[in-house]
């Protein structure tokens, strides 16, 4: 899941965001699980975000809206559909007339309801975005970055195009700010990243320089989607990492404090896998920063409801012990209820 070193440094570019805005297969759940690993990984997630990538955002984000906002509103042409006369007396063709009534009328409404929020700046990629940057890093642009950036250009060296920065500044600012010997994973389907002999690898000059100069790889992908799938192949939903982290960190939980704080999120759920049951007992039973604080009644309740009816699940011998931790005899109890604790 992580790189060999401990932690996933993450670049996403500008064009990423931006497909949330058009047509594209990617949905915002992909958008979500980033959230969520940011905001439970504790450090072990960082992305850097350039000052560039920020503005080249706002700056394309109403041509992106307009774009695709225009020719959905074209489409409703498609609800008019013409019928040769004999077609009337058939029982199929009123109902099918009815339907594309309704259909239109949804339409209709859609359009109105999203004209409104494009208006207000109210769109769910919006507030999902926002977060994304608060939660990130940002790299800022000084002198040095931007004439590192002219002369890449005027050299002729990728990446960008004679006349334009943008690729050139964030490259640079990246060299700057990513440490050494950590690798990135870079999300980009701009070919100015991309090998014009490989159209799913990284450029090799860019490659080879990030090589010599950070000692350290570049993990390239073309979406959010294809980052998730071969990092988090078991992650469907942004629920469901959350959770996994959360359980990761409870295991590695350092102080008495994290422990109550895990805990508190993880009570917000009330299903978990049955992997995740037999981790978060493991953990109970394997860390001292947990089982020495086990009859704190956040951390009790949250064991005992974990273990009510999900006594097969988990290992017998953590169950044992689990057993032996808790207030003595509390799970062998015929009338064991997690919501009528003896305290």
């Amino acid at each position: 899941m992580e790189d060999e070193r401990g932690r996933i440094n993450l670049f996403i570019d500008t064009n990423i965001f931006l497909a949330f805005y058009h047509f594209t297969s990617e949905d915002l759940e992909e958008l979500k699980k980033l959230i969520a690993l940011l905001e439970s990984s504790e450090g072990e997630i960082k992305l850097f975000l350039p000052e560039q990538v920020v503005q080249e955002f706002y700056r394309n984000r109403e041509n992106k809206i307009a774009s695709s906002f225009d020719k959905l509103r074209k489409q409703n042409k498609k609800f008019k559909l013409e019928f040769p006369q004999y077609c009337k007396d058939y029982k199929e063709y009123k109902v099918l007339i009815k339907l594309l009534k309704e259909c239109e009328k949804l339409y209709n409404e859609l359009i109105l309801n999203i004209r409104e929020d494009i208006r207000n700046k109210d769109l769910k990629a919006d507030y999902i975005i926002q977060q994304i940057f608060e939660l990130s890093e940002i790299l800022k642009t000084d002198d040095e970055i931007i004439e590192k950036a002219r002369i890449r250009i005027e050299r002729g060296n990728p990446p960008g195009k004679k006349g334009s920065l943008g690729d050139a500044l964030n490259w640079e600012v990246l060299l700057e700010k990513v440490p050494n010997g950590e690798n990135l994973y870079f999300i980009s389907d701009d070919k100015d990243f991309i090998s014009p002999i490989d159209k799913d690898s990284f450029n090799t000059f860019l490659f080879e320089e990030w090589q010599e100069k950070k000692n350290s790889n570049i993990i390239f992908y073309k979406s959010l989607s294809q980052f998730f799938r071969d990092n988090f192949p078991n992650i469907k939903l942004a629920s469901e990492l959350e959770k996994e982290i959360l359980i990761k960190r409870l295991l590695n939980s350092r102080s008495f404090a994290e422990t109550h704080e895990i805990i508190a999120k993880l009570n917000k759920y009330d299903e978990f896998s049955e992997d995740q049951i037999r981790a978060i007992a493991a953990a109970y039973v394997s860390n001292n920063q947990i089982y020495w604080i086990i009859n704190d009644t956040d951390v009790m309740e949250f064991i005992l409801k974990i273990i009510k009816g999900n006594e097969d699940k988990i290992d017998s011998s953590d169950l044992e012990l689990l057993n032996d931790l808790l207030n003595p005899g509390i799970l062998d109890e015929p009338d064991f209820d997690s919501n009528n604790l003896p305290f």
